[in-house]
Protein backbone atom coordinates (compact mmCIF):
# COMPACT_ATOMS: atom_id res chain seq x y z
CA UNK A 1 0.00 0.00 0.00
CA UNK A 2 1.30 3.46 -0.88
CA UNK A 3 2.16 5.79 2.01
CA UNK A 4 -0.12 8.42 0.45
CA UNK A 5 -3.26 6.28 0.60
CA UNK A 6 -5.39 7.38 3.59
CA UNK A 7 -6.89 4.91 6.05
CA UNK A 8 -10.66 4.88 5.74
CA UNK A 9 -11.15 5.28 9.49
CA UNK A 10 -9.60 8.76 9.50
CA UNK A 11 -10.92 12.06 8.19
CA UNK A 12 -8.78 14.83 6.75
CA UNK A 13 -8.04 17.35 9.50
CA UNK A 14 -7.34 20.84 8.18
CA UNK A 15 -4.22 22.67 9.30
CA UNK A 16 -4.54 25.92 11.21
CA UNK A 17 -3.09 28.99 9.53
CA UNK A 18 0.31 28.94 11.25
CA UNK A 19 0.76 25.20 10.70
CA UNK A 20 -0.17 25.56 7.02
CA UNK A 21 2.25 28.41 6.32
CA UNK A 22 5.06 26.76 8.28
CA UNK A 23 4.59 23.52 6.31
CA UNK A 24 4.66 25.45 3.01
CA UNK A 25 7.82 27.27 4.08
CA UNK A 26 9.45 24.00 5.17
CA UNK A 27 8.93 22.63 1.66
CA UNK A 28 11.01 25.57 0.45
CA UNK A 29 13.84 24.93 2.88
CA UNK A 30 12.75 26.78 6.02
CA UNK A 31 14.03 25.44 9.33
CA UNK A 32 13.36 27.02 12.74
CA UNK A 33 16.25 29.23 13.76
CA UNK A 34 17.55 29.65 10.20
CA UNK A 35 18.82 33.28 10.16
CA UNK A 36 18.20 33.54 6.41
CA UNK A 37 14.42 33.27 6.95
CA UNK A 38 12.11 35.92 8.43
CA UNK A 39 9.20 34.25 10.20
CA UNK A 40 6.43 36.85 10.50
CA UNK A 41 3.84 34.07 10.63
CA UNK A 42 4.63 32.29 13.88
CA UNK A 43 2.51 33.50 16.79
CA UNK A 44 5.26 33.84 19.35
CA UNK A 45 7.35 36.71 20.72
CA UNK A 46 11.12 36.87 20.78
CA UNK A 47 12.16 34.82 23.80
CA UNK A 48 15.61 36.19 24.67
CA UNK A 49 16.77 38.92 27.03
CA UNK A 50 15.01 42.30 26.90
CA UNK A 51 16.29 45.52 28.49
CA UNK A 52 14.83 45.81 32.00
CA UNK A 53 13.29 42.32 31.99
CA UNK A 54 14.05 39.73 34.69
CA UNK A 55 16.76 37.19 33.78
CA UNK A 56 15.49 34.42 31.55
CA UNK A 57 15.12 30.94 33.01
CA UNK A 58 17.69 28.78 31.26
CA UNK A 59 17.61 25.68 33.46
CA UNK A 60 14.94 23.79 35.38
CA UNK A 61 15.80 21.56 38.34
CA UNK A 62 13.48 18.56 38.62
CA UNK A 63 12.62 17.30 42.09
CA UNK A 64 12.27 13.52 42.29
CA UNK A 65 8.66 13.91 43.44
CA UNK A 66 7.92 15.85 40.27
CA UNK A 67 8.70 12.85 38.09
CA UNK A 68 5.12 11.81 38.84
CA UNK A 69 1.99 12.99 37.06
CA UNK A 70 0.67 16.38 38.04
CA UNK A 71 -2.96 16.62 39.15
CA UNK A 72 -5.14 17.26 36.10
CA UNK A 73 -6.08 20.67 37.49
CA UNK A 74 -2.43 21.44 38.24
CA UNK A 75 -0.27 21.77 41.35
CA UNK A 76 -2.18 23.45 44.15
CA UNK A 77 0.61 25.88 45.03
CA UNK A 78 0.83 27.07 41.40
CA UNK A 79 -2.92 27.58 41.27
CA UNK A 80 -2.65 29.61 44.48
CA UNK A 81 0.12 31.72 42.97
CA UNK A 82 -1.96 32.49 39.86
CA UNK A 83 -5.06 33.35 41.90
CA UNK A 84 -2.96 35.65 44.08
CA UNK A 85 -1.48 37.36 41.04
CA UNK A 86 -4.93 38.08 39.60
CA UNK A 87 -6.08 39.45 42.94
CA UNK A 88 -3.08 41.78 43.20
CA UNK A 89 -3.17 42.98 39.59
CA UNK A 90 -6.92 43.34 39.14
CA UNK A 91 -8.90 42.90 42.37
CA UNK A 92 -7.27 44.97 45.13
CA UNK A 93 -9.86 46.05 47.66
CA UNK A 94 -12.67 43.97 46.13
CA UNK A 95 -14.59 41.69 48.52
CA UNK A 96 -14.66 38.68 46.17
CA UNK A 97 -11.21 37.21 45.61
CA UNK A 98 -9.93 34.35 43.45
CA UNK A 99 -8.55 31.25 45.17
CA UNK A 100 -6.72 28.16 43.95
CA UNK A 101 -10.15 26.61 43.35
CA UNK A 102 -10.76 29.24 40.65
CA UNK A 103 -7.74 28.12 38.61
CA UNK A 104 -6.75 25.05 36.64
CA UNK A 105 -3.59 24.49 34.64
CA UNK A 106 -3.16 22.89 31.24
CA UNK A 107 -0.46 22.08 28.71
CA UNK A 108 -0.92 24.93 26.25
CA UNK A 109 -3.57 27.40 25.19
CA UNK A 110 -5.29 25.03 22.80
CA UNK A 111 -5.57 22.43 25.57
CA UNK A 112 -7.24 25.00 27.83
CA UNK A 113 -9.67 26.06 25.10
CA UNK A 114 -10.37 22.45 24.14
CA UNK A 115 -11.26 21.58 27.72
CA UNK A 116 -13.72 24.48 27.78
CA UNK A 117 -15.26 23.58 24.42
CA UNK A 118 -15.67 19.95 25.50
CA UNK A 119 -17.50 21.14 28.62
CA UNK A 120 -20.14 23.24 26.88
CA UNK A 121 -23.69 21.98 26.65
CA UNK A 122 -26.29 22.28 23.89
CA UNK A 123 -26.09 26.06 23.58
CA UNK A 124 -25.52 28.75 20.98
CA UNK A 125 -21.89 29.90 21.14
CA UNK A 126 -21.03 33.18 19.45
CA UNK A 127 -17.66 33.94 17.88
CA UNK A 128 -16.33 36.91 15.95
CA UNK A 129 -15.09 37.23 12.38
CA UNK A 130 -12.14 37.67 12.16
CA UNK A 131 -10.56 35.90 15.14
CA UNK A 132 -7.92 33.32 16.06
CA UNK A 133 -7.48 30.64 13.38
CA UNK A 134 -7.42 27.64 15.76
CA UNK A 135 -10.99 28.40 16.88
CA UNK A 136 -12.25 27.00 13.57
CA UNK A 137 -11.55 23.32 14.12
CA UNK A 138 -12.22 23.68 17.85
CA UNK A 139 -15.74 24.93 17.09
CA UNK A 140 -16.33 22.15 14.58
CA UNK A 141 -15.09 19.03 16.35
CA UNK A 142 -17.42 19.32 19.38
CA UNK A 143 -21.04 18.86 18.34
CA UNK A 144 -22.99 19.68 21.52
CA UNK A 145 -23.08 23.45 20.90
CA UNK A 146 -23.91 25.48 17.79
CA UNK A 147 -21.30 28.02 16.65
CA UNK A 148 -22.84 31.36 15.62
CA UNK A 149 -20.58 33.77 13.64
CA UNK A 150 -20.74 37.50 14.39
CA UNK A 151 -19.37 39.72 11.63
CA UNK A 152 -17.17 42.69 12.53
CA UNK A 153 -16.56 45.44 9.97
CA UNK A 154 -13.13 46.81 9.14
CA UNK A 155 -14.78 50.05 8.02
CA UNK A 156 -15.90 50.53 11.64
CA UNK A 157 -12.49 49.62 13.03
CA UNK A 158 -13.96 46.27 14.18
CA UNK A 159 -16.00 48.11 16.78
CA UNK A 160 -18.48 46.13 18.86
CA UNK A 161 -20.16 47.79 21.82
CA UNK A 162 -21.92 46.45 24.88
CA UNK A 163 -25.20 47.40 23.18
CA UNK A 164 -24.17 45.26 20.19
CA UNK A 165 -23.37 42.47 22.64
CA UNK A 166 -26.80 42.74 24.24
CA UNK A 167 -28.48 42.65 20.84
CA UNK A 168 -26.52 39.57 19.73
CA UNK A 169 -27.17 37.67 22.96
CA UNK A 170 -30.89 38.38 22.86
CA UNK A 171 -31.36 38.08 19.10
CA UNK A 172 -29.32 34.91 18.56
CA UNK A 173 -30.00 33.28 21.89
CA UNK A 174 -26.33 33.13 22.85
CA UNK A 175 -25.40 31.35 26.06
CA UNK A 176 -21.66 31.85 25.53
CA UNK A 177 -19.28 34.02 23.52
CA UNK A 178 -15.67 33.07 22.67
CA UNK A 179 -13.23 35.81 21.67
CA UNK A 180 -9.63 36.96 22.00
CA UNK A 181 -8.99 40.27 23.75
CA UNK A 182 -6.93 41.98 22.48
CA UNK A 183 -7.97 40.36 19.23
CA UNK A 184 -5.69 38.09 17.25
CA UNK A 185 -5.38 39.22 14.40
CA UNK A 186 -6.80 42.79 14.37
CA UNK A 187 -5.32 44.05 17.64
CA UNK A 188 -8.70 45.52 18.64
CA UNK A 189 -8.98 45.80 22.42
CA UNK A 190 -12.09 46.02 24.60
CA UNK A 191 -10.96 47.75 27.78
CA UNK A 192 -11.83 49.90 30.74
CA UNK A 193 -15.42 51.00 31.22
CA UNK A 194 -16.55 49.33 28.00
CA UNK A 195 -15.15 45.95 29.10
CA UNK A 196 -16.88 46.49 32.46
CA UNK A 197 -20.15 47.00 30.57
CA UNK A 198 -19.57 43.77 28.61
CA UNK A 199 -19.16 41.89 31.89
CA UNK A 200 -22.30 43.59 33.21
CA UNK A 201 -24.34 42.54 30.17
CA UNK A 202 -23.04 38.96 30.47
CA UNK A 203 -23.96 38.90 34.15
CA UNK A 204 -27.45 40.29 33.50
CA UNK A 205 -28.26 38.02 30.54
CA UNK A 206 -26.40 34.94 31.86
CA UNK A 207 -24.15 34.65 28.83
CA UNK A 208 -20.70 33.22 29.61
CA UNK A 209 -17.76 35.19 28.26
CA UNK A 210 -14.92 32.85 27.28
CA UNK A 211 -12.07 35.32 26.92
CA UNK A 212 -8.70 34.43 25.42
CA UNK A 213 -6.39 36.92 27.18
CA UNK A 214 -3.08 35.53 25.94
CA UNK A 215 -2.00 38.97 24.65
CA UNK A 216 -3.28 40.96 27.63
CA UNK A 217 0.22 42.27 28.51
CA UNK A 218 0.78 43.57 24.97
CA UNK A 219 -1.33 46.73 25.32
CA UNK A 220 -0.45 49.87 23.34
CA UNK A 221 -3.13 52.16 24.77
CA UNK A 222 -3.51 53.43 28.31
CA UNK A 223 -2.22 56.10 30.64
CA UNK A 224 1.50 56.78 31.29
CA UNK A 225 2.73 55.18 34.50
CA UNK A 226 -0.10 52.65 34.65
CA UNK A 227 0.92 49.02 34.15
CA UNK A 228 -0.15 48.20 30.55
CA UNK A 229 -2.29 45.13 31.26
CA UNK A 230 -6.02 44.48 30.97
CA UNK A 231 -8.29 41.65 32.05
CA UNK A 232 -11.99 41.13 32.52
CA UNK A 233 -11.02 39.84 35.98
CA UNK A 234 -10.95 43.51 37.00
CA UNK A 235 -14.71 43.87 36.41
CA UNK A 236 -16.05 40.64 37.91
CA UNK A 237 -18.25 41.20 40.97
CA UNK A 238 -18.44 37.65 42.32
CA UNK A 239 -15.68 35.31 41.15
CA UNK A 240 -17.89 32.26 41.66
CA UNK A 241 -21.10 33.60 40.12
CA UNK A 242 -20.20 35.96 37.28
CA UNK A 243 -20.13 34.10 33.93
CA UNK A 244 -16.55 35.08 33.02
CA UNK A 245 -13.92 32.46 32.13
CA UNK A 246 -10.39 33.60 31.28
CA UNK A 247 -7.51 31.87 29.49
CA UNK A 248 -3.86 32.92 29.74
CA UNK A 249 -0.41 31.45 30.27
CA UNK A 250 3.35 31.78 29.99
CA UNK A 251 3.32 31.46 26.20
CA UNK A 252 2.97 35.14 25.22
CA UNK A 253 2.80 37.38 28.29
CA UNK A 254 5.85 35.76 29.92
CA UNK A 255 7.54 34.89 26.56
CA UNK A 256 7.95 31.18 27.36
CA UNK A 257 5.94 29.54 24.53
CA UNK A 258 7.94 26.31 24.69
CA UNK A 259 6.87 25.65 28.27
CA UNK A 260 3.25 25.01 27.19
CA UNK A 261 2.12 26.23 30.62
CA UNK A 262 -1.34 27.83 30.59
CA UNK A 263 -4.33 28.30 32.84
CA UNK A 264 -8.06 28.84 33.04
CA UNK A 265 -9.54 31.22 35.63
CA UNK A 266 -13.26 31.21 36.44
CA UNK A 267 -16.00 30.18 38.85
CA UNK A 268 -15.24 27.06 40.93
CA UNK A 269 -17.98 25.07 39.22
CA UNK A 270 -16.50 25.80 35.80
CA UNK A 271 -13.00 24.89 36.97
CA UNK A 272 -14.28 21.55 38.30
CA UNK A 273 -15.96 20.89 34.95
CA UNK A 274 -13.04 21.77 32.68
CA UNK A 275 -10.67 19.84 34.95
CA UNK A 276 -12.88 16.78 34.54
CA UNK A 277 -12.72 17.27 30.77
CA UNK A 278 -8.93 17.43 31.03
CA UNK A 279 -8.89 14.03 32.69
CA UNK A 280 -9.89 12.38 29.40
CA UNK A 281 -8.63 14.95 26.88
CA UNK A 282 -5.03 15.56 27.89
CA UNK A 283 -4.37 14.21 31.40
CA UNK A 284 -2.76 17.40 32.66
CA UNK A 285 0.39 19.43 32.09
CA UNK A 286 4.07 19.15 32.98
CA UNK A 287 4.64 18.93 36.73
CA UNK A 288 8.29 20.12 36.71
CA UNK A 289 7.48 23.17 34.59
CA UNK A 290 4.47 24.06 36.71
CA UNK A 291 6.66 24.15 39.80
CA UNK A 292 9.39 26.07 37.98
CA UNK A 293 6.80 28.71 37.05
CA UNK A 294 6.11 29.78 40.64
CA UNK A 295 8.90 32.43 40.79
CA UNK A 296 7.72 33.83 37.45
CA UNK A 297 4.28 34.52 38.96
CA UNK A 298 5.55 36.88 41.67
CA UNK A 299 4.15 40.39 41.22
CA UNK A 300 7.54 42.17 41.01
CA UNK A 301 8.69 39.76 38.31
CA UNK A 302 5.47 40.15 36.32
CA UNK A 303 5.58 43.95 36.53
CA UNK A 304 9.21 44.08 35.39
CA UNK A 305 8.60 41.67 32.50
CA UNK A 306 5.48 43.53 31.39
CA UNK A 307 7.19 46.92 31.41
CA UNK A 308 10.12 45.48 29.43
CA UNK A 309 7.70 43.98 26.89
CA UNK A 310 5.90 47.29 26.56
CA UNK A 311 9.10 49.27 26.03
CA UNK A 312 10.60 46.94 23.41
CA UNK A 313 7.45 45.84 21.60
CA UNK A 314 5.84 49.30 21.55
CA UNK A 315 8.83 50.64 19.62
CA UNK A 316 8.73 47.64 17.26
CA UNK A 317 4.98 48.10 16.79
CA UNK A 318 5.33 51.77 15.86
CA UNK A 319 8.25 51.29 13.47
CA UNK A 320 6.85 48.13 11.87
CA UNK A 321 3.38 49.61 11.39
CA UNK A 322 4.79 52.82 9.91
CA UNK A 323 7.03 50.97 7.43
CA UNK A 324 4.16 48.75 6.29
CA UNK A 325 1.90 51.79 5.77
CA UNK A 326 4.57 53.44 3.59
CA UNK A 327 4.78 50.19 1.66
CA UNK A 328 1.05 50.37 0.89
CA UNK A 329 -0.03 47.71 3.42
CA UNK A 330 -2.73 49.61 5.29
CA UNK A 331 -4.60 48.83 8.49
CA UNK A 332 -8.28 49.37 9.23
CA UNK A 333 -7.09 50.41 12.69
CA UNK A 334 -3.68 50.54 14.29
CA UNK A 335 -3.38 47.61 16.72
CA UNK A 336 -4.39 48.46 20.30
CA UNK A 337 -2.69 45.28 21.48
CA UNK A 338 -0.98 41.98 20.44
CA UNK A 339 2.19 41.82 18.36
CA UNK A 340 0.41 41.61 15.00
CA UNK A 341 -0.47 43.96 12.18
CA UNK A 342 -3.66 43.03 10.32
CA UNK A 343 -2.59 44.26 6.92
CA UNK A 344 -5.05 45.33 4.22
CA UNK A 345 -3.45 44.50 0.86
CA UNK A 346 -6.16 45.95 -1.39
CA UNK A 347 -4.01 48.93 -2.34
CA UNK A 348 -1.10 46.81 -3.60
CA UNK A 349 -0.63 45.88 -7.27
CA UNK A 350 -1.93 42.50 -8.42
CA UNK A 351 -1.30 39.73 -7.54
CA UNK A 352 -0.03 41.03 -4.18
CA UNK A 353 -3.48 42.39 -3.30
CA UNK A 354 -4.58 38.83 -2.51
CA UNK A 355 -3.50 37.38 0.84
CA UNK A 356 -2.66 33.90 -0.44
CA UNK A 357 -0.80 35.25 -3.48
CA UNK A 358 1.09 37.67 -1.23
CA UNK A 359 2.00 34.81 1.10
CA UNK A 360 3.35 32.66 -1.75
CA UNK A 361 5.28 35.54 -3.31
CA UNK A 362 6.80 36.47 0.07
CA UNK A 363 7.88 32.84 0.57
CA UNK A 364 10.09 33.19 -2.51
CA UNK A 365 11.86 35.96 -0.60
CA UNK A 366 12.08 33.79 2.56
CA UNK A 367 9.46 35.79 4.45
CA UNK A 368 6.59 33.90 6.14
CA UNK A 369 3.18 35.55 6.61
CA UNK A 370 -0.36 34.25 7.26
CA UNK A 371 -3.12 34.88 4.68
CA UNK A 372 -6.14 36.65 6.14
CA UNK A 373 -8.62 33.99 5.01
CA UNK A 374 -7.43 31.70 7.84
CA UNK A 375 -8.98 34.12 10.35
CA UNK A 376 -12.40 33.87 8.72
CA UNK A 377 -13.42 31.30 11.34
CA UNK A 378 -15.69 28.90 9.46
CA UNK A 379 -16.40 25.68 11.41
CA UNK A 380 -17.09 22.76 9.09
CA UNK A 381 -16.55 25.06 6.07
CA UNK A 382 -20.30 25.58 5.96
CA UNK A 383 -19.90 29.01 4.35
CA UNK A 384 -18.81 28.13 0.82
CA UNK A 385 -18.26 31.59 -0.68
CA UNK A 386 -14.87 33.25 -0.93
CA UNK A 387 -13.53 34.72 2.30
CA UNK A 388 -14.20 38.35 3.10
CA UNK A 389 -10.60 38.57 4.33
CA UNK A 390 -8.84 37.30 1.22
CA UNK A 391 -7.21 40.73 0.72
CA UNK A 392 -5.69 40.67 4.22
CA UNK A 393 -2.55 39.23 5.76
CA UNK A 394 -1.36 38.90 9.36
CA UNK A 395 2.22 40.00 9.98
CA UNK A 396 3.89 39.46 13.35
CA UNK A 397 6.32 41.87 14.96
CA UNK A 398 7.12 39.22 17.55
CA UNK A 399 10.65 38.56 16.19
CA UNK A 400 13.66 40.77 16.88
CA UNK A 401 13.93 44.12 15.11
CA UNK A 402 16.88 42.77 13.12
CA UNK A 403 14.59 40.11 11.64
CA UNK A 404 11.76 42.59 11.09
CA UNK A 405 14.01 45.06 9.30
CA UNK A 406 15.33 42.31 7.02
CA UNK A 407 11.77 41.19 6.26
CA UNK A 408 10.61 44.72 5.50
CA UNK A 409 13.48 45.26 3.06
CA UNK A 410 12.52 42.06 1.25
CA UNK A 411 8.82 42.99 1.16
CA UNK A 412 9.71 46.45 -0.14
CA UNK A 413 11.67 44.84 -2.97
CA UNK A 414 8.76 42.48 -3.66
CA UNK A 415 6.22 45.31 -3.93
CA UNK A 416 8.58 47.39 -6.05
CA UNK A 417 9.02 44.45 -8.43
CA UNK A 418 5.25 44.33 -9.04
CA UNK A 419 4.68 48.09 -9.25
CA UNK A 420 4.36 49.31 -12.89
CA UNK A 421 6.86 51.96 -13.77
CA UNK A 422 8.78 51.67 -10.50
CA UNK A 423 12.56 51.72 -10.58
CA UNK A 424 14.81 49.90 -8.13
Amino acid sequence: MSDSVPLHAFRTVPRTGVIFVTAEATRRGYRPGDPDWCNLGQGQPETGDLPGAPPRVNAVTVDMADQEYAPVAGLWEVREAIAGLYNRLYRKGLPSQYSAENVCLSGGGRAALTRAAASLGQVNLGHFLPDYTAYEELLDVFKAFTAIPILLEGERGYAFTHDDLRREIQGRGLSALLFSNPCNPTGKLVQGEELARWVGVARELECTLLIDEFYSHYIWTGRPGVLPVESAARYVEDVNRDPVVLFDGLTKNWRYPGWRMTWTVGPKQVIDTVSSAGSFLDGGGSRPLQRAAIPLLQEDTVVAETRAIHSTFREKRDRFHSRLERLGIRTDRAPDGTFYVWGNLSGLPAPLNDGMAFFRAALEHKVITVPGEFFDVNPGKRRARASRFRSYVRLSFGPSWETLDKALQRLEALVLKHTPGATP
